[in-house]
C-alpha cells in the first residue's frame, strides 16, 4: 500500500514537473510573441511617423509651387511681350535699306509724294473709325485685327515710329483680356481700362500723325 502511494506520488510529480515545463516553454513563446509584437509595432510607428511627414513635406512643396504659379504667369506674359518686340525691332532693321532708298527718292523729288499722302489719310481714318465704334465695341477680337493693320500701315508709312510700340503694347494686352472693359493694368486697380486706354491713345496717335509729313 505504502509502495503504491509512493508510485502515484512519484508520478504525479513527474506530471507537474512536465506541465511545469511546458508551462515555462509557453511562458517563453508568449514573451517571445509579445516582444515581437512590440518591435513590430515600434516598427509601425517609425513607418507612420515617416510617411506622415513625408505627406507634410509635400504638402509644404505644393503650397510653395502654387505660390510661383503667377510669378511664373508673369515671366511667360513678359517673355512674350519680349519676343514680340524683337520682331518688332527685326522688322525695322531688315527695312532700314529700303526706308532710306524711299527716303532718298522723296528727297530728289519735286511733287510730294501723293502715295505718302493717301496712306496718311487711310491711317487716320482708320483710327477716326475705330475711336467711334469702341463706343459700341466690347470684344477684344474685333479690335485687334484692326490695330495690327493699322501697326502696318503706320510703319510702311513712317519706317519706325514709338506709336508702333505703343499700339503692340495694347495688342499683347488684348491677347489675354476677356472685355475692353478689363483693366489695362490687370496688376493695378486704379489703370484704366483697355478701352478708355484705347480711346487716349488715339487721339494721341491721331495728333503725332498730323505732325508727320
Amino acid at each position: 500500500m505504502v509502495k503504491s502511494m509512493d508510485l502515484n506520488i512519484e508520478d504525479l510529480s513527474k506530471s507537474f514537473e512536465e506541465f511545469q515545463s511546458k508551462m515555462d516553454s509557453f511562458s517563453s513563446i508568449l514573451e517571445k510573441f509579445g516582444l515581437d509584437i512590440i518591435t513590430k509595432m515600434g516598427q509601425t510607428n517609425l513607418k507612420i511617423t515617416q510617411l506622415t511627414d513625408k505627406i507634410n513635406g509635400l504638402d509644404k512643396a505644393t503650397i510653395d509651387i502654387k505660390s510661383l504659379i503667377p510669378q511664373l504667369s508673369n515671366v511667360i506674359e513678359n517673355q512674350k511681350v519680349l519676343e514680340d518686340e524683337l520682331d518688332l525691332i527685326k522688322s525695322l532693321l531688315k527695312n532700314m535699306g529700303q526706308i532710306s532708298s524711299k527716303k532718298k527718292e522723296v528727297e530728289n523729288s519735286v511733287d510730294r509724294d501723293e502715295t505718302a499722302t493717301s496712306k496718311k489719310e487711310l491711317i487716320l481714318n482708320q483710327l477716326n473709325g475705330l475711336k467711334e465704334n469702341l463706343e459700341v465695341l466690347d470684344d477684344p477680337l474685333a479690335v485687334k485685327p484692326i490695330l495690327k493693320q493699322v501697326k502696318e500701315d503706320i510703319f510702311e508709312f513712317t519706317g519706325g515710329h514709338r506709336i508702333l510700340h505703343e499700339i503692340l503694347q495694347v495688342i499683347n494686352r488684348l491677347n489675354s483680356a476677356s472685355s475692353l472693359n478689363d483693366l489695362m493694368d490687370e496688376q493695378d486697380t486704379s489703370s484704366k481700362t483697355i478701352k478708355n486706354h484705347l480711346m487716349e491713345k488715339i487721339t494721341f496717335w491721331i495728333n503725332k500723325l498730323m505732325i508727320k509729313d
